[in-house]
């Protein structure tokens, strides 16, 4: 499996994760009604979730992870 492939499912599976958390939790403690749920956890999901990206180097693909809670970037091996 190729490192943007990895990216990819990585970026997807962190993204599901918050939105699906923070879909039923707006749903079941928020105010909101239709669109505005699934909009707010979208916007939430967006912010919260960890993002990753492959950089070309002179040693090849190398994996990387930027999130909100850990400051800098974190090589995935």
């Amino acid at each position: 499996m190729s490192k943007k492939t990895k990216a990819f499912l990585f970026n997807l599976l962190g993204f599901s994760f918050f939105y699906i958390i923070s879909y039923f939790l707006v749903m079941t403690f928020g105010v909101l009604q239709g669109l505005w749920i699934a909009a707010t956890s979208f916007v939430i999901s967006t912010l919260l979730a960890p993002k990753f990206q492959t950089v070309k180097t002179n040693e090849g693909e190398k994996l990387f992870m930027k999130w909100i809670f850990i400051k800098g970037l974190r090589e995935i091996k």
